[in-house]
């Protein structure tokens, strides 16, 4: 019986995808050589302590008559060196990994390399990809290319490419493995990554983050193309696109699941900025016009000074 549950484990682990520690980017590359550094040194403490947890219960058995008792034992120099000493310099490790990898792995600083020996030139742009968080869909517009796509990613291999982000209604967390970590999407916010996709073929992204009945099929394919097949790719979606404007926007926006990939072949060049602040609709005040109508009721710095100088109640005098 043992064996017969124990024979379909193979099967079901050949089933699992790894792409998150032999990603196909090279920022995703750099975070899974993170996980296994940081794993390895907690290994150097916790694979001690669990082998002398067992020769400790072997040695002093009750049967174990060769033993030494020693009861009144209570210190020993040594042992209080390497018992401190290591966990100590184990943190120390982690601290100066973890300070220098929140530097160069922040998704909001560009790239300074494609991949291992290969650096970006100081004057190449990355592509700009501009994602919007719909329910329960993902929004793909190329600002420069003109095109956008839902649940379907193309990216050239080995060229920067520059994510901004936002969602529509709740808070959402955009993620491909295989690329690079996971970014929130939030409303009314532009959240950044920067990365890379070294391989061509298909990867699978998701939403990482709980967002209601139809986050579970919230998914996208991500395409890895050479820069030829995108420009195929691009002219493909021009040709045989409908155009994406507010109005088309807006009916995306409602709530809908398990969407199929639909394909744009314009786009309003102010779509994602009014997704950010929230004035779609028609009618609808932009974050910006309100805080700038806000800014114009508040009275000049001197003027607020001066006002609260002659609201002020009079002070007595002192006299010496």
């Amino acid at each position: 019986m043992r064996a017969a549950a124990i024979l379909p484990a193979p099967l079901l682990l050949g089933a699992c995808n790894f792409e998150v520690l032999f990603p196909a980017g090279d920022v995703a590359r750099q975070e899974a050589h993170l996980l296994a550094i940081s794993t390895v040194l907690m290994l150097l403490i916790i694979i001690p302590v669990m082998a002398l947890t067992v020769l400790f219960a072997w040695r002093y058995r009750q049967s174990n008559k060769e033993a030494k008792y020693s009861p009144d034992w209570d210190h020993s120099t040594a042992l209080e060196l390497v018992i401190w000493s290591a966990p100590l310099l184990i943190i120390i490790a982690l601290g100066a990994i973890t300070w220098i990898t929140t530097h160069t792995l922040d998704p909001y600083r560009r790239l300074d390399r494609i991949a291992p020996g290969k650096p970006i030139a100081a004057e190449t742009k990355p592509l700009e990809i501009d994602v919007v968080a719909l329910d329960w869909k993902w929004l793909f517009i190329y600002p420069e290319q003109g095109v956008a796509t839902i649940n379907e990613l193309a990216l050239p291999v080995d060229r920067e490419v520059r994510f901004r982000l936002t969602a529509s209604s709740v808070m959402n967390s955009f993620y491909v493995p295989a690329l690079a970590g996971q970014v929130y999407a939030m409303p009314a916010m532009e959240t950044k990554l920067h990365a890379v996709l070294n391989k061509p073929g298909t990867y699978k992204g998701i939403s990482a983050n709980y967002s209601g009945a139809g986050f579970s099929g919230m998914h996208f394919q991500t395409i890895g193309m050479d820069q030829a097949g995108f420009d195929s790719w691009v002219a493909a979606q021009k040709s045989a696109g409908m155009p994406l404007d507010r109005s088309k926007y807006l009916e995306l926006e409602k709530p809908s699941e398990k969407v199929p990939v639909m394909r744009f072949g314009s786009v309003d060049p102010d779509l994602f900025r009014r997704a950010v602040e929230m004035c779609v609709a028609p009618g609808k005040t932009c974050m910006s016009e309100t805080m700038k109508m806000d800014m114009s009721h508040l009275p000049a710095h001197g003027e607020h000074a001066e006002s609260q100088a002659a609201d002020a109640p009079a002070m007595p005098h002192s006299h010496n």
